[in-house]
């Protein structure tokens, strides 16, 4: 697959925009592994390789262990996550197949007992921010680099 454009070069704005989000993201309180586990969730259902390569290097950069990168697209049938990323990755799930319905009811009233407002929001905010990269890297055929 060929890149087809560098929208970076393009439009900087775009990307300076996308940057900003990061920023934001990066500045949360959420559990540096949790906002990972998310990207890479939301990015496995995105079909977006260049995101999954990228973030799964950083989750293991920060230690995040293998047995759970491997089972992050089937998490609800290990016993590998927090009742926390358990909550989250659920959510954020609903979040990026929003054409399904939407978040439920369930779903949005379990993750605001286990994380409260604050740390709900984060997590939507990541899950959005990471649903927007991967349309840009897949609409642009944005290739993932080899080790």
């Amino acid at each position: 697959m060929k890149e087809r454009m560098n929208i970076n070069k393009t439009e900087p704005g775009i990307y300076r925009a996308m940057a900003a989000s990061d920023e934001q993201v990066e500045s949360f309180a959420l559990d540096a592994k949790l906002k990972e586990l998310i990207r890479i969730r939301v990015s496995q259902i995105n079909g977006c390789g260049y995101c999954i390569n990228s973030h799964t290097k950083d989750a293991l950069k920060i230690g995040e262990t293998a047995q759970r990168l491997f089972a992050v697209s089937a998490w609800w049938e290990t016993p590998f996550f927090t009742e926390e990323e358990r909550a989250v990755l659920k959510l954020v799930e609903e979040i990026t197949n929003i054409s399904n319905g939407g978040v439920t009811d369930q779903v949005f009233d379990d993750a605001l007992s286990i994380l409260g407002e604050t740390k709900l929001a984060q997590a939507i905010f990541t899950a959005i921010t990471i649903n927007s990269w991967n349309r840009i890297a897949v609409s642009m055929h944005m290739v993932a680099e080899a080790d």
